[in-house]
């Protein structure tokens, strides 16, 4: 799928696999593995060779079959790759499951609310001083009440000044989040969040390689700004293992990356055990389902420009709508996610 807006000169298009699953009863369900830039013919591999024939025959319940199937593919790793693969499968039989049921998937789970905040997020690090202001009053025309820009330029002055400009855009009654994106080490992450406390960052996100499990606890010890990580932490044991070590304030689970809502719920859970707050990564139109069905509040991050329905990718409406910052669910079945087939040639 072509972005809009790319993601940097790196990233200017992301991968879907749409998958479909048939259970004996004839009920279909369908679901997705997603991944930016890498790794979406290695997925594709893992679903057609590892998945399919090891899911067969199994019970149609995710939650059941998830982690024998989990442990199916552990010998090629406990995640990413196979956890990014193993999301397709989850996926449909979620979707499967409440179709079945006559439901949407927030029916399934369980609405707790009627609408969810989201915020403006941007991939925008690579955007001119310009740019970047132009996006912060996007942002606000749009009613977010709260944004997010990237830091980790080469020279610490001009993050400064980045996110200066943004926080006089957005006045002090909006939250701003800063995210990293595992640039940094740790002396340069504490002199960093050092210079951009000033503007009361709501949290700072992945300031260090997400393997930095001690750094991250060194770096929450000494600094005053809530660190969030999750993005690319893969399984429910790397959230287990940041929470228990006091590393993260907020996690931030992508649904497809854990390998799909079955894991998902079981964060959330240790989230709300561990007292952090749980914000999905991405994905709007599951992770917003998702936030309608959570115990807590969730902030749904909508990067610009970048919903499926702005991509002209989907075969049907969005299962969601956003309206003035905020998200509500659409009239759906199941996920409400099918694909358009991909044009030819």
């Amino acid at each position: 799928m072509p972005l809009t807006r790319p993601w940097g000169p790196d990233v200017p298009e992301v991968h879907v696999i749409a998958t479909t699953v048939t259970l004996s009863d004839g009920t279909e369900g369908h679901g997705l593995s997603w991944t930016p830039s890498i790794g979406a013919r290695a997925v594709l591999a893992l679903l057609e060779h590892d998945i399919a024939g090891a899911a067969a025959g199994r019970p149609a319940d995710p939650r059941a079959v998830w982690r024998p199937l989990w442990e199916h593919l552990h010998e090629a790793g406990g995640g990413g790759l196979t956890t990014i693969a193993l999301a397709g499968l989850d996926l449909a039989l979620w979707d499967a499951a409440a179709r079945r049921a006559g439901r949407s998937l927030t029916g399934l789970l369980g609405a707790r609310r009627k609408s969810a905040e989201v915020y403006g997020s941007g991939v925008n690090l690579h955007y001119s001083l310009d740019e970047l202001r132009e996006q912060a009053r996007r942002w606000v025309a749009a009613g977010c009440r709260a944004v997010k820009v990237k830091v980790g330029k080469p020279e610490p002055a001009e993050d400064v000044e980045r996110v200066a400009a943004v926080r006089e855009i957005i006045g002090p009654a909006r939250r701003l989040m800063i995210d990293a994106n595992q640039r940094w080490d740790l002396e340069r992450a504490l002199a960093a969040a050092s210079a951009l406390s000033a503007f009361a960052p709501a949290w700072l996100e992945e300031p260090l390689r997400a393997e930095d499990l001690a750094g991250h606890a060194e770096l929450a010890r000494r600094c005053d700004i809530p660190l969030a990580v999750g993005e690319n932490l893969h399984t429910e044991y790397r959230f287990a293992e940041y929470l228990r070590a006091g590393a993260a304030r907020v996690v931030q689970p992508n649904v497809v990356r854990v390998g799909g809502i079955t894991p998902f719920l079981r964060i959330a859970g240790l989230a709300r055990e561990h007292g952090a707050a749980l914000h999905p990564h991405l994905l709007p139109e599951l992770s917003g389902q998702l936030a309608l069905a959570l115990e807590a509040d969730a902030l749904v991050e909508d990067v610009e420009d970048a919903r499926f329905a702005d991509l002209g990718v989907l075969a049907g409406p969005s299962p969601v709508r956003i309206e003035r910052g905020r998200l509500f669910e659409a009239d759906h079945l199941g996920l409400g996610l099918r694909f358009a087939e991909p044009p030819t040639g």
